[in-house]
């Protein structure tokens, strides 16, 4: 059994440990902004490829005290760097503390990365060279306290980065982050889904993928597939039976708007060059006039900033008229509407039956909920 660790936005945690158990994960342990399991390097590839919710799977390859930066040297020198990569992948080294009591988070990382470096040109007197915008193996260094804990990135690029959305709109939100927004709404493929402020069309792609079962990492390549102890076939094996798994495009309940025309052009550009065009239907309109597709189902809505909407005073002016359009228009649905701005709450004239703190990479945000009854302030 190997330890891994998968970070996740933070708030997502909880469904990120469900998410490892369904797949088969043991020795689950939830910490903020992560989960840490056990499992073999099938399990660690099937993490990868159908994983909604991690931003990364990291292999824990050392954990252990240190006092003093030539501890940090020696604990690094002695792991048996030459067994897990070639000298000829490019490397870089990630460096995160909380509480460290050394001064420079900058000498650890150029430390660490001399370390293996080191250890290279004793063991073959060839030393790897350092990439830090696209190296073949990436290295994750995190210190609590004196407490030293190593890491190589079987991911490579953020898995929420998934290869289809190509386009982007100002303001968007990160894939995971919505696949777990659409988790924790309860909706499930079949029930009716719009996205009344789509912009480039994330929450669009990520719930079409899971109405189709295809698998959020299916279009992109994995640092894992540079290790040496990679395992060509079992990994053909596991995406050869998730594409036989995947249910072929065809229309779904699944709608999106948005007042911009380019905002629009940019997500239909995602879902046709993602092969999913067919499965949205998409049309260009006011949030505050666009009628319900459906007797029921879930709005879902990562609402404006101040840039995308234009002055703050003409976004405070839309929460109350927002909050009147859902009671009129949208009875028998529920709304889930994802902001950082605070001023929502005393805006909408609806009272929010659930308020979910997430974070948007470091900004502090809510999830609100709101089951809506036609012409009701509750």
């Amino acid at each position: 059994m190997t330890d891994f660790f998968a970070p996740c936005p933070r708030g997502l945690e909880k469904i990120l440990t469900d998410e490892l158990a369904a797949f088969g994960a043991t020795q689950l342990v939830t910490t903020e902004g992560g989960v840490g399991f056990s499992g073999d390097w099938t399990l660690c590839y099937r993490v990868n490829l159908e994983s909604r919710i991690s931003s990364r799977v990291l292999w824990r390859v050392k954990e252990t005290h240190y006092r003093t930066e030539q501890d940090i040297y020696k604990a690094v020198f002695d792991l048996q760097w030459p067994r897990w990569f070639n000298v000829s992948h490019t490397l870089r080294v990630n460096t995160t503390a909380i509480r460290c009591p050394l001064k420079s988070l900058e000498f650890i990382t150029l430390l660490v990365k001399d370390a293996i470096c080191d250890r290279f040109r004793a063991h073959c007197n060839e030393r790897p060279s350092v990439d830090t915008l696209t190296p073949d193996v990436r290295i994750h260094v995190f210190i609590e306290d004196e407490k030293l804990m190593l890491y190589l990135d079987t991911s490579g690029e953020p898995l929420f980065k998934r290869g289809v959305r190509t386009h982007t709109n100002i303001a968007p939100i990160r894939e995971n982050l919505a696949a777990g927004i659409l988790r924790l709404s309860g909706w499930t493929p079949g029930t009716p889904l719009l996205d009344p402020m789509c912009g480039s069309g994330t929450f669009l792609i990520e719930a079409v993928q899971m109405a189709l079962n295809i698998q959020p990492g299916i279009a992109r390549h994995f640092a894992f597939e540079k290790l040496l102890n990679f395992d060509a076939s079992k990994w053909e094996a596991l995406r050869a039976q998730a594409i036989a798994a995947q249910i072929p495009p065809t229309p779904l309940e699944i709608y999106g708007s948005d007042l911009y025309g380019d905002a629009l052009k940019t997500a239909r550009r995602n879902l046709q060059e993602a092969g999913l065009s067919e499965c949205v239907e998409l049309k260009q309109a006011n949030v505050l006039e666009i009628a319900a597709p459906a007797d029921h189902g879930v709005l879902v809505a990562n609402l404006p900033y101040g840039e995308r909407m234009g002055e703050l005073d003409e976004l405070l002016a839309l929460y109350p008229k927002l909050g009147d359009a859902l009671k009129q228009k949208f009875g028998g649905w529920t709304a889930y509407l994802f902001t950082a701005d605070r001023a929502i709450l005393k805006k909408m004239r609806l009272s929010p039956s659930k308020r979910t703190p997430l974070f948007n990479g470091a900004i502090e945000c809510r999830l609100l909920e709101y089951k809506i009854v036609s012409g009701s302030n509750r």
